[in-house]
């Protein structure tokens, strides 16, 4: 199960909006200075992510929940939006490199290849959102930002 913490943006007839923050890999290290890869982040745009997850519990806005999403349905979308189009751009390449022996026609059938697995990975985009297992859950949820968490002193005292 990959876990990310998220914020609550709101929560309304049991689906709740939340928002996870996008962090690059070097953001929890301590090598801040010489790290390319912060460098980098910090050229690009500043991106949040907005999710509609189920939850049957009222949140509030501000409330830290923890989401799961499970690695196979990951693994799987990652291989489909990747993988995909890559296939349909070699195969459709080859044949038209087979059957026509042109460079020019092996370059438009690659490039209607990639198109035709792109437009393939969409369509099995859309049929696995379908899926329950697909979509990431909640796995705790933090307290209001308005809470107060009391600790009992006479337990603490007794050590």
């Amino acid at each position: 199960m990959i876990k990310e913490w998220a914020t609550v943006i709101s929560w309304q007839n049991g689906t709740a909006t939340v928002q996870c923050d996008v962090q690059s890999g070097c953001s929890q290290c301590s090598s801040r200075k010489g790290c390319g890869s912060r460098v980098l982040n910090k050229l690009g745009p500043e991106t949040v992510h907005q999710i509609s997850v189920h939850s049957k519990e009222p949140l509030r806005a501000g409330q830290k929940v923890e989401l799961g999403i499970a690695e196979s349905s990951l693994l799987g979308s990652a291989l489909l939006v990747y993988m995909v189009p890559l296939i349909g751009l070699f195969m459709v390449a080859g044949i038209c490199q087979g059957a026509f022996a042109s460079n020019l026609w092996t370059g438009i059938g690659a490039l209607a290849g990639g198109l035709l697995g792109f437009c393939v990975a969409r369509w099995g985009a859309s049929r696995l959102s379908a899926r329950a297992s697909m979509h990431p859950v909640i796995l705790s949820i933090g307290l209001p930002p308005d809470a107060w968490r009391t600790v009992d002193s006479s337990s603490a005292t007794s050590r």
